[in-house]
């Protein structure tokens, strides 16, 4: 198992690069902004199912999804249509792998950042929890 950690991905670049090839599991961690029409919540571990690159894989959404129902984990999903992360970077770049991106969910973002404490939580425990699946 390997772990990235990059703080490139506003600027387009992020895991486009550096990524072992035998990866074949891209979980980009990253912020939930919840707003109008959207699921997300300051509360729970946010799981992204699209942003505005396309779809993450369907597969791995489920895993994640059936690691939080098997952990009592907390977690709403959500589609981003105006954000990106170093996933869809490391997709653009030519990456072959399953792609999602999960993470607290975080109101505003560039600026005054705040979340509850339970968001920051449930994202550890399903980081911590698909690491031991």
């Amino acid at each position: 198992m390997n772990f990235l950690f990059s703080n490139y991905e506003e600027v387009g670049h992020g895991a486009s690069s550096f990524v072992p090839d035998n990866t074949v599991e891209f979980i980009a961690v990253d912020m939930g902004c919840p707003g109008e029409n959207q699921n997300s919540s300051e509360y729970d571990v946010c799981i992204c199912t699209k942003d505005s690159n396309g779809p993450y894989d369907y597969e791995l959404i489920n895993k994640l999804v059936d690691t939080c129902k098997e952990n009592n984990i907390n977690y709403k999903l959500d589609v981003y249509p105006n954000y990106g992360s170093d996933a869809t970077s490391a997709l653009k770049a030519g990456m072959d792998a399953r792609f999602a991106l999960i993470g607290p969910g975080i109101f505003a973002s560039h600026g005054y950042e705040r979340t509850h404490i339970s968001s920051i939580i449930e994202t550890e425990k399903l980081i911590i929890n698909y690491i031991k699946s």
